[in-house]
């Protein structure tokens, strides 16, 4: 007789605005255990000097994690000009300085070379990992680290104010894999100067933002576990950007079970190539592999308790 699994079944989405100083897999365990959950992950670490948009799947929002995960994500940071750190924020050693302040009109003019697809090395101090260890722990470790070089893409970067003690706060939207902290210090050593980020913090990651978080604190405050369920979003919340198909009862039987099926009856519903999610009788059934001549599950969902 197999060993039964801890935890109740809870699906749907915790939006948490992390805080400075915690890790996103500390507040994936502290959540799991407030939620009395058999099953939670995160979308994507957070540094732990960073703040912001951290969301937290649960049971069946798990299935779509990649959903968010792949998608855009924007953040604010502050740069500190004219000193290098190891870490390239507030959490290594001072390894360089300079007295090359740039200018707000030099800040203007090199923006532009940051658009669009652009070259990144990853930090060293990253969770990357290198023959199955995390690079952070390699380097702390004092093994040397060669991460290759990759292409990410930058959509806008913009230049928010200048502030005291020659420091900017910039917003930049960017794709999965972008590095803001290598942003920061690429974009001092293109003015001529050194840079590293005194905050970061996430203001949107795939269709969540700043307005569908919770606190931490305020999450803890929560006395009874169907108040704090009422919390989550649901799943089908992270699916936004995507086609819905509205599919018959017969038809989310087949899908459940992992069988095709025919788009011939949905032709009314303006059926294009890609990726979809089923609905029937407004509960998420599947996520969609439309094709000309089937239409076929990538992933089934099965609701319990929790939000769909």
């Amino acid at each position: 007789m197999g060993r039964r699994k801890k935890g109740d079944d809870v699906s749907g989405w915790l939006i948490i605005d992390k805080p400075r100083d915690m890790g996103s897999t500390e507040v994936v365990n502290l959540t799991r255990r407030l939620f009395n959950a058999r099953k939670n992950g995160h979308t994507g670490t957070l540094d732990p000097f960073a703040t912001g948009v951290l969301p937290i799947a649960f049971g069946e929002a798990t299935k779509v994690i990649p959903f968010v995960t792949d998608g855009p994500k924007e953040y604010e940071f502050v740069i500190q000009w004219g000193q290098a750190t190891s870490t390239g924020d507030t959490e290594g050693e001072i390894i360089g300085k300079t007295e090359k302040i740039p200018s707000r009109d030099e800040i203007l003019r090199v923006i532009p070379d940051f658009l669009g697809s652009i070259k990144q090395v990853p930090p060293a101090y990253s969770a990357i990992k290198i023959d199955g260890r995390r690079a952070y722990d390699l380097v702390r470790q004092g093994e040397a680290v060669d991460i290759p070089e990759r292409i990410v893409e930058v959509y806008y970067l913009e230049l928010l104010e200048e502030l005291a003690d020659n420091q900017a706060r910039f917003k930049v939207g960017c794709s999965k894999g972008t590095y803001v902290r290598t942003l920061g210090q690429d974009l001092a050593l293109a003015l001529g100067s050194l840079g590293y980020l005194r905050e970061l913090r996430r203001t949107k990651c795939g269709n969540f933002t700043l307005e569908d978080t919770i606190l931490l604190e305020n999450l803890k405050n929560i006395v009874h576990i169907e108040d704090l369920r009422k919390v989550l979003l649901p799943v089908i919340t992270s699916l936004r950007d995507i086609a819905e198909l509205a599919v018959t009862e017969a038809d989310a039987a087949k899908l459940r079970q992992g069988q095709a099926i025919s788009p011939r009856a949905y032709q009314d519903q303006n059926l294009s190539e890609g990726a979809a999610f089923a609905t029937c009788n407004g509960e998420l059934t599947a996520i969609l592999r439309i094709e000309e001549k089937r239409i076929s599950p990538e992933r089934v969902f099965n609701f319990n308790n929790g939000a769909e």
